[in-house]
């Protein structure tokens, strides 16, 4: 299983979430940073329909594959 971690972090002049070096939108507060990244690892282990899915790295590059609904990572939440 695929471990995914939630970093709590300050972020343009407040706080955010962190995944992967990817920063989630700014909150005002540590507290509603911490929140939302609890929110979206719940929404995390939710199975869903195997199906296809675009997305772009850090990098800029677009990759194409099938995300299988039942194959959900297991999330954590940091900070």
């Amino acid at each position: 299983m695929t471990k995914i971690t939630y970093e709590i972090v300050e972020h343009d002049g407040g706080w955010a979430y962190k995944v992967d070096g990817v920063f989630s939108e700014t909150f005002k507060s540590h507290d509603l940073a911490r929140k939302a990244a609890e929110h979206a690892a719940k929404e995390q282990v939710v199975a869903g329909d195997t199906t296809g899915i675009t997305y772009e790295d850090k990098s800029g590059k677009w990759h194409e594959e099938v995300a299988k609904g039942d194959d959900r990572p297991e999330p954590d939440v940091k900070g």
